[in-house]
């Protein structure tokens, strides 16, 4: 028997490998490597598999209700891997189909000989399909070593999409009308303080907003628009979807978030936009007075950090639910889903001891999750808890059913600030009544 151990000392060895080698020698390791690659993921999806089985028993003989059998492997997968909830669901996905329904697909990904990302390729064509038909196309693409010698990811792809059509072309009519069921917008930060939305629509409503856009384009740019193509059909898109100018903005609020100092221009820190990331300070400021230049409301509220760590202040609540003000305040304070490796949107604001076994609603009891990792938790074997000691930033270390365990700290707030004045006012309050008057 091979542990954690041994794997663990044969990563080790690949640090002394020499590296100084010919160059017939330098491609011989580059193929060994691969393969190697192929032979770990084949290992880690044994691996999963292993933990999901006795996973299940375990809650089979805990009485568990059939819906609640499994819960919460896809995250001890995904924190064991250190990945998102979602590449957690996909690892045990992608082992279920291998380890169960496709032993060829299997075999060459153990052997080295079809790499990771090619066996996913095989396991997302195949589906939909049922186990028989998948079986069969496994065979017949990995049956024979030789089929696979050559041959492009492209042309896997396509080849596994031919032979699924052929076999069962209803279920691929099918799947396409479920892949309509999945349409969404979406949006992720892009680089420079910009954001990108992207639509996944059917493709007839796809190519229909495309030249909608274009035609509004060439319409603008045939009238003289100063502006770029691109730039018209961006803001078309805006104006349209929201129903307001591209150049005002639409009435939504946004909660900015920085130091006095940097809203005074003192420092220049980073500035944190709820549901987006880190912006610079003087970006920041540059938003906020062209706000203020188009009579948008502007609210001012105040946020007390530590200044040794940059931690929150808490504030307390003997409510069930948290209050608004409260539940703001850890959004704010958390950012992004608590859960280590996650970085999705905060859906939930949890208890980090359960409200039912006495944990108060307070911020330092408070966590921002996404759904996944807070459903995950309730699974039984989990257990969190509030690990900040007094002054730190919060803390929250999730311990799993194996009791391997997780820490994250909240990110550290901008509190570089001014020296302090004997007014009851802060310098920012003070400056913004004189403009006031003014």
């Amino acid at each position: 028997m091979i542990g954690a151990e041994a794997v663990s000392l044969l990563r080790m060895q690949l640090h002394e490998l020499d590296f100084d080698v010919t160059p017939t020698e330098s491609v011989d390791q580059l193929t060994a490597l691969e393969e190697l690659k192929a032979s770990c993921a084949a290992a880690q999806a044994n691996a999963v598999m292993n933990l999901n089985a006795k996973r299940r028993e375990e809650h089979f003989a805990l009485g568990l209700p059939a819906s609640k059998v499994g819960s919460g492997v896809a995250s001890e997968i995904r924190l064991a891997a250190r990945v998102s909830p979602n590449r957690g669901g996909r690892m045990l996905g992608f082992a279920r189909a291998l380890v169960d329904e496709m032993p060829h697909t299997m075999a060459a990904l153990r052997s080295g000989l079809l790499s990771e990302w090619r066996a996913t390729i095989l396991v997302k064509e195949t589906a939909y399909l049922d186990l028989a038909d998948r079986q069969a196309i496994d065979a017949e693409l990995c049956g024979d070593p030789a089929t696979l010698h050559g041959i492009g990811d492209k042309k896997l792809e396509a080849r596994a999409k031919a032979l699924a059509y052929e076999r069962d072309p209803h279920a691929v009519v099918a799947r396409s009308g479920k892949a309509e069921k999945d349409r969404r917008v979406t949006s992720r930060p892009a680089p420079d303080c910009m954001a990108s939305v992207t639509a996944l629509l059917p493709v007839t409503k796809g190519v229909g907003v495309i030249a909608a856009l274009r035609r509004a384009a060439d319409l603008h740019t045939a009238e003289g628009d100063g502006r770029s193509r691109d730039q018209i059909m961006a803001d078309v898109l805006f104006e349209r979807v929201t129903g307001c100018s591209a150049v005002d903005g639409p009435p939504i609020t946004v909660n900015l978030v920085l130091s006095d100092s940097a809203l005074m221009g003192k420092t220049n820190g980073a500035a944190h936009v709820q549901d987006y990331g880190p912006i610079p300070a003087e970006i920041a400021r540059q938003l906020i007075a062209t706000a203020a230049r188009r009579d948008t409301e502007l609210a001012l509220r105040r946020l007390y950090a530590r200044p040794a760590t940059g931690a929150l202040v808490a504030m307390e609540s003997a409510a069930r639910t948290f209050p608004k003000a409260l539940a703001l305040l850890i959004r704010l304070r958390d950012r992004t889903c608590r859960t280590p490796f996650c970085d999705a949107p905060i859906r939930h604001i949890d208890h980090v001891e359960p409200h039912a076994r006495g944990g108060p609603t307070t911020g330092k009891n408070g966590q921002g999750l996404c759904e996944p990792c807070n459903y995950a938790k309730q699974a039984p074997g989990w257990h969190s808890e509030s690990t900040s000691p007094g002054g730190s930033r919060h803390s929250v270390t999730v311990t799993t059913p194996t009791g391997h365990r997780h820490t994250s700290l909240a990110p550290p707030m901008s509190v570089r600030s001014l020296t302090l004045t004997t007014s009851s006012a802060s310098q920012v309050e003070t400056h913004l009544r004189e403009l006031v008057a003014a």
